[in-house]
C-alpha cells in the first residue's frame, strides 16, 4: 500500500473524532472524539515514519508518547467526569456551571 492511503484513512479518522468532539453534548463523547483524534495523528506519525525514514525510530517514539498523553488523558478526564457527576447528576457540558457559583 502507498503512503496516501494511510493518510486518507487517518484524515476520515481525524474527520469523525473533530466531528464527534466538537457535535457531542455529553463529555464521555467528546472525550472519545479526542481520542479518535489522537489516534488518527498515531497512523501519520507511524505511516511517514515507515515511508520516509525507517531506519530511524523516531515515528514509533512519538506514537509512544501520544499513546501514553492519550492514556492519561483519558484517566484524567474519566475522573474528572466521574467527579462532576457526583455532584452535579449531569454529564451534559452545557449543564456544568461550575464556576457560576
Amino acid at each position: 500500500m502507498d503512503l496516501y492511503w494511510y493518510l486518507i484513512v487517518a484524515a476520515a479518522l481525524f474527520c469523525i473524532g473533530l466531528y464527534g468532539a466538537l457535535s457531542r453534548r455529553n463529555a464521555i463523547g467528546i472525550l472519545m472524539g479526542i481520542e479518535l483524534m489522537l489516534n488518527a495523528v498515531n497512523i501519520n506519525l507511524v505511516a511517514f515514519w515507515r515511508y520516509v525514514k525507517p531506519a530511524v525510530l523516531t515515528g514509533q517514539i512519538f506514537a509512544i508518547f501520544v499513546f501514553t498523553v492519550a492514556a492519561a488523558e483519558a484517566a484524567v478526564g474519566l475522573a474528572l467526569i466521574i467527579a462532576i457527576y457526583r455532584n452535579r447528576d449531569t454529564v451534559i457540558i452545557e449543564d456544568i456551571n461550575l464556576l457560576k457559583e
